[in-house]
């Protein structure tokens, strides 16, 4: 009896949690996949997979989602290489965190297509870079509109920065100020100390913010229609195309299952090799 009390009490406390990941996220994710097996030709009736073997057999589509995927690691990466010392310097003295503490955050406010259209406007061809350089005999590549889609990872990292510096910087202020005090007594240096110590002790929120980012921008779909390339377009366009100019939502439902089996694709391939990175370490069970 007491066993079947705490049983029941614990589904209450998890009740909340889990109604509401069941209700706002694990639905709709059945609605969409069962939608993909539908298909909007009058003479199909039922489930099948005509739907996915059309999506398969459109080259357009397959560029398209690796091109998303360029989309959604190559600005994580970026965001990363300028968060994590970013992070650590707004933790090595207070000066630090007061000079970048308010300037970081400020690309949180701006709303993706106003931070497209500055892209736009300072390095677009013609833009504000261009007519610096022109003087001074530089010329800016192309950058916007290109074929690697530069423009929308720059647009995409500046918008992701602050987020993830965010996340990060407070993983790394968690950790306690003794355990540095302690490496720098035993003749730490700082760049020892962020490599062995705060990096290993931030890593699930340096996790956190990389899955939340590379999530984010996977499915952009404002930045990559401003700034990228008129062929590859990611399958978000697509999605957008598809559903409300041709009605095809079927189409849309497998493109959608497709996006997020890739994304939970990368996300293992990330923790493998973290796990492998671990492992490696000396000294590591």
């Amino acid at each position: 009896m007491e066993r079947k009390v705490r049983t029941s009490t614990l589904l209450l406390c998890l009740l909340p949690g889990v109604g509401y990941l069941l209700v706002l996220f694990g639905l709709p994710l059945a609605r969409v996949v069962y939608g993909s097996f539908t298909s909007t030709a009058p003479d199909e009736t039922g489930l099948g997979l005509s739907t996915w073997q059309a999506l398969f057999a459109n080259p357009v589509y397959m560029d398209g989602l690796w091109f998303s995927l360029w989309l959604g690691i190559a600005p994580t990466l970026l965001s990363l290489a300028i968060s994590l010392p970013l992070s650590a310097l707004m933790q090595a003295n207070e000066g630090s965190q007061k000079l970048f503490g308010t300037l970081y955050k400020i690309p949180l406010v701006v709303p993706g297509i106003v931070a497209g259209f500055l892209v736009l406007i300072v390095l677009d061809r013609g833009g504000m870079a261009s007519r610096l350089a022109t003087p001074l005999g530089l010329s800016i590549p192309r950058l916007v509109r290109d074929d690697l889609g530069l423009g929308a990872i720059i647009a995409s990292a500046w918008k992701t920065v602050p987020f993830m510096t965010l996340i990060i910087a407070g993983a790394m202020a968690a950790i306690s100020k003794d355990v540095l005090a302690a490496a720098r007594t035993l003749g730490a240096t700082q760049l020892t100390i962020l490599w062995r110590i705060q990096l290993p002790l931030a890593q699930p929120g340096i996790t956190a913010a990389i899955l939340l980012s590379f999530i984010g921008s996977l499915g952009s779909y404002v930045i990559p229609s401003l700034l990228g390339p008129a062929y590859p377009l990611p399958l978000s366009v697509h999605m957008f195309a598809e559903g409300f100019q041709k009605g095809n939502w079927p189409m849309v439902y497998a493109m959608g299952t497709l996006l997020s089996i890739m994304a939970v694709a990368v996300l293992l391939a990330y923790y493998a090799i973290i796990g492998s990175l671990g492992r490696s370490k000396p000294g590591a069970a």
